[in-house]
């Protein structure tokens, strides 16, 4: 791993959730949860997340595999889960899950996913050092760190190529 850092946090220490009860100027003309609107609350909490890894100010650089798998409609109860998987120099890699949570059992099951980049930086807005590394702590934290690996590869080939 690149951290030569003397601080660290662990992935749990800056998870963060947020619920919504989705209401009619959430939908769209189909009866559906805006993507636009999901959108933006996924890039708020990923920001807090990142925020609470860094103490420090965050703006989003990417987002990558957004991923619409089911719908969610008027009154359902949205969960966003947003994780830190990666810690870089200057960026962070954020993991955002949506939920539609059930009323009667508190089941929930999965409306979106999303890899957000976001980078930590001074009140002028530009890049500066995340103070604190990414301690992996299980399994999983070992799984999505090798995870954000191979995005940051993916998204570097990309970028070379222009897109």
């Amino acid at each position: 791993m690149e951290q030569q850092r003397t601080k660290f946090k662990t992935p749990a220490d800056s998870r963060t959730e947020w619920m919504k009860v989705i209401q009619y100027e959430d939908i769209n003309g189909s009866g559906r949860l805006f993507g636009g609107r999901l959108m933006e609350w996924m890039d708020e909490v990923a920001g807090i997340a990142a925020t609470r890894h860094c103490n420090d100010y965050v703006t989003t650089a990417a987002v990558d595999n957004l991923q619409f798998k089911n719908g969610a409609y008027i009154n359902d109860m949205v969960v966003i889960v947003a994780i830190p998987t990666y810690v870089g120099r200057t960026s962070m890699e954020v993991r955002v899950d949506v939920y539609v949570e059930s009323r009667e059992d508190g089941s929930r099951r999965v409306i979106n996913r999303a890899y957000f980049t976001e980078v930590c930086v001074s009140k002028e807005g530009c890049p500066k050092p995340v103070e604190y590394g990414l301690q992996l702590v299980t399994e999983n934290d070992r799984i999505e760190w090798d995870g954000a690996q191979k995005r940051i590869e993916v998204r570097k080939h990309r970028r070379n190529e222009g897109f």
